[in-house]
């Protein structure tokens, strides 16, 4: 899908790790909820509520996620999946552009 209809987006902007990282989310009619963002180079560490689903649209980056030992490669085109209340690393290699989907 490369695009969402019949949506409200959030005005406010998540910023964090210094404006390094960024995304707006945007609400569906049936209540749920996605992230639309953009992560420049650097190391970042992330804390999760729901199990979320991380699609890459553009960029590379090694998540290493709870339970693992071993760094994983992801680009453009590939995703992820996180656990609910659980922290994660990332290693941004490009700018990164991604869509996160909190899961139920």
């Amino acid at each position: 899908m490369t695009a969402f209809n019949n949506v409200t987006v959030v005005k406010k902007a998540n910023i964090y790790f210094d404006g390094n990282v960024s995304s707006r989310t945007i609400q569906f009619a049936d209540g749920t909820e996605k992230t639309l963002g953009f992560m420049l180079p650097g190391e970042y560490t992330f804390a999760t509520g729901a199990k979320e689903l991380m699609e890459i649209m553009a960029g590379e980056l090694e998540v290493l996620l709870p339970g693992t030992q071993q760094w994983q490669s992801i680009d453009a085109g590939e995703s992820f999946t996180v656990p609910g209340d659980a922290k994660f690393q990332i290693k941004i290699k490009t700018p990164t552009d991604y869509c996160c989907s909190y899961l139920k």
